[in-house]
């Protein structure tokens, strides 16, 4: 890990992977403001208090950490790139599915938009590229795969993951606390709707 100045109040802890982020995330977390990236932890205050932290303090081992809780989201499996999926995977539809429920994703990590989650942890036979081309427009609740991720859409948007579904839950409302369904470190089951 090297720890990198962010401005004038943070540090940057630029990390080989998102395993490593993901430690320094859970060391981290509680005793200071931070946020987790795909590779790196952004930790907010006095850069020299905070690099005095980070010196003392060990990765955990344990992943995010950040949140216990497990939110199910129902989804209707009808997306449009479902059938490149199961080329690409060499499954079928039935067997995108059953692996897309059948394993529990984590949320690693926030971004893109507000409510957007980078969910982890799925069956590895659903690494799917990107679609070589992206659309100009996704609908909010769209369920996509891409690489070793599976997210859903918080709001309609470009985007080029592969689309194997969608949910009508609401990844963001600012009326809710917090206004994001799923943190980072919460367990995210897909179920059939």
């Amino acid at each position: 890990m090297r720890l990198r100045p962010y401005g004038d109040r943070a540090l940057l802890l630029d990390c080989d992977d998102l395993a490593e982020a993901q430690a320094w995330f859970a060391a981290l977390h509680g005793t200071t403001e931070a946020v987790l990236g795909a590779r790196s932890v952004l930790v907010r205050g006095e850069p020299a208090v905070l690099r005095t932290l980070v010196e003392r303090t060990t990765p955990l081992a344990a992943g995010p950490g950040a949140d216990d809780r497990a939110v199910e989201v129902p989804v209707a499996y009808d997306g449009p790139d479902l059938d490149d999926v199961a080329r690409l995977t060499g499954l079928s539809t039935r067997e995108v599915v059953a692996a897309h429920t059948g394993t529990a994703w984590t949320v690693a990590f926030g971004g893109f938009a507000p409510g957007f989650s980078y969910l982890v942890g799925g069956d590895p036979r659903l690494e799917v590229p990107r679609r070589p081309s992206p659309r100009t427009t996704v609908p909010a609740g769209s369920v996509g795969l891409a690489g070793g991720f599976s997210g859903v859409y918080p709001r309609s948007s470009p985007g080029g993951w592969q689309l194997v579904g969608r949910t009508s839950l609401a990844m963001w409302d600012s009326r809710r606390e917090p206004p994001a369904l799923l943190t980072a470190g919460t367990t995210v089951r897909f179920v059939v709707a």
